[in-house]
C-alpha cells in the first residue's frame, strides 16, 4: 500500500526532543515500511526519518508558533495542509492518514474524490475543538482513529459514528532489560510538557510529601531548557514570554524548584531521554485533563518503569493498579503511591509493554483501518449511496 502520513508542520520527524504525536508517527512510519508498505511523510523540512519521500511547507517546524494568537498561527497549519492535499492529488496514494488536527481533514474532506480517502488520527481530549468533531461530516471518505477507547467515548455522536477504532499507541520496546529496583536512582521522573494540564507543580508537591525526589523533563511553551528561558526573560518583549505556559511555569512551579529535591532538566531526548526512563523510580504523570493517549506512559513501561499516576482518561487502560503502577485519585494519593513503589516488578511493567505496545501490534492495526477506509470509500463511490446526515449531535 502506499500511504501519504501527515505528521503537521508543528515539528520534526522524530523530535528532537518534546513531540508526543510525532514520536507516535515516526514509531508507525518506520514499522509499515519495515512491512512492505510505501510511506511518503508530510512533516517540517528537518526531518530525518528515513521515508520514501518528504512532503514539506516549512524548511523547519513551528512549535515556537503553536501558541501564538489564532491570527498568527491558522495560516500556518493551512499552509501544511495546502502541501498536503497538492500531494495526495498527484501522488497515487492508496490512503492518506493525517495526524493534523482539525485542519487535515477539514481541508482533505473539502476536496472530495480529487484525494484518496482518508484516516485522521485523534491525539487530543475531543471536547477541544468540539464544535468542529460535532458538525463535519466526511461524505464517506474521511473516518477518525481514536488512540483509546476513553478518548472516543468523549467524543460527539457524529464522530463516534465516523470513527473506526482505537488503536493504542506504541513506542520502541527493543531497548536493553530494565534496571533492577536496587540499581535504580532516588528519583521519579515527569516527562511532559511543563504545563497546568499536565499537573507539574502537583507532581512536585507529591514527590515533597513523599520525601522523593523529582526531576522535571519537558518544555516550557516554546522554550525547551533554563538556557532558554533565562533568555528570554532577558529580553525585553520576548514573544515567548507572552505563551500561557511560561506565565503559569513562573507563576506555579518555579517557586517548588531548588535545583536538587525539585529539578528542571529541560527537554530531553536520545539517549539521554532512555537513560532517564530506565533509571527512574518511577514516572509519575498527574494529568488535569482527559488524556488521550499517554506516550511518555507507554515509554516508561516499555523501561521497566512504573507509572503512578491520577486515573484520568487512557491512565486506567494503560496502567494495571498495582502491577505496572499505581492509580490514584488526587494528590494525597499520588504522595502514598510513591511510598509503595518497591511492591512493582520492572520486569512485569516492560513484559506488558512489550505485549501492548510494540510497534508491529500498532502497524498492524492502522493496516486493518486503512483496508477499511479504502473499502467503504470504494463501495460508497461504486454504489453511489447518498450521504444522509445525521441527527443534531450532543456533547
Amino acid at each position: 500500500m502506499r500511504v501519504l502520513v501527515d505528521a503537521g508542520p508543528w515539528l520534526s520527524v522524530p523530535p528532537a526532543g518534546y513531540g508526543g504525536l510525532e514520536n507516535v508517527v515516526a514509531t508507525l512510519t518506520t514499522e509499515l515500511r519495515r512491512r512492505g508498505h510505501t510511506v511518503v511523510l508530510a512533516a517540517s523540512g528537518d526531518s530525518t526519518l528515513p521515508v520514501d519521500g518528504l512532503v514539506s511547507a516549512f524548511p523547519t517546524g513551528r512549535f515556537d508558533r503553536l501558541g501564538a494568537p489564532y491570527a498568527q498561527v491558522v495560516g500556518i497549519a493551512h499552509a501544511h495542509a495546502t502541501a498536503v492535499a497538492e500531494a495526495a492529488a498527484t501522488g497515487g496514494f492508496d490512503v492518506v492518514h493525517t495526524h493534523l488536527e482539525v485542519v487535515g481533514p477539514a481541508v482533505l474532506g473539502g476536496l472530495g474524490r480529487a484525494v484518496p480517502p482518508v484516516l485522521h488520527t485523534l491525539h487530543w481530549d475531543l471536547h477541544r475543538n468540539a464544535d468542529f468533531y460535532a458538525s463535519f461530516d466526511g461524505g464517506g471518505r474521511v473516518f477518525y482513529a481514536g488512540v483509546s477507547d476513553s478518548q472516543v467515548a468523549r467524543g460527539p455522536e457524529r464522530l463516534r459514528r465516523q470513527t473506526l477504532g482505537a488503536v493504542p499507541l506504541a513506542v520502541p520496546v527493543d531497548g536493553p532489560p530494565p534496571l533492577p529496583r536496587e540499581e535504580r536512582d532516588d528519583a521519579v521522573l515527569v516527562l511532559a510538557r511543563l504545563c497546568e494540564l499536565k499537573g507539574t507543580d502537583t507532581a512536585v508537591r507529591a514527590a515533597r510529601a513523599a520525601g522523593v525526589p523529582v526531576v522535571l523533563a519537558g518544555p516550557v511553551g516554546p522554550l525547551p531548557d533554563r538556557a532558554a528561558l533565562d533568555a528570554a526573560l532577558a529580553t525585553p518583549g520576548h514573544p515567548a514570554l507572552s505563551h500561557p505556559d511560561v506565565a503559569w511555569f513562573l507563576a506555579c512551579v518555579e517557586p517548588l524548584l531548588d535545583g536538587e529535591q525539585a529539578r528542571w532538566v529541560g527537554t530531553v531526548s536520545g539517549t539521554e531521554k532512555d537513560d532517564l526512563l530506565r533509571r527512574a523510580r518511577a514516572l509519575l504523570t498527574p494529568i488535569r485533563w482527559e488524556e488521550p493517549g499517554g506516550t511518555a506512559v507507554c515509554e516508561a513501561l516499555a523501561a521497566g518503569t512504573p507509572v503512578v499516576a491520577l486515573a484520568r482518561g487512557c491512565l486506567p487502560s494503560l496502567v494495571d493498579d498495582g502491577r505496572t503502577g499505581f492509580l490514584a485519585d488526587d494528590e494525597a494519593g499520588l504522595t502514598a503511591a510513591l511510598g509503595r513503589l518497591g511492591e512493582i516488578d520492572p520486569e512485569v511493567c516492560a513484559a506488558e509493554a512489550r505485549r501492548r505496545f510494540a510497534p508491529p501490534v500498532m502497524a498492524a492495526a492502522y493496516e486493518r483501518l486503512y483496508a477499511e477506509v479504502v473499502r467503504r470509500a470504494g463501495v460508497r463511490r461504486m454504489t453511489g449511496t447518498r450521504v444522509v446526515a445525521p441527527r443534531s449531535p450532543t456533547l
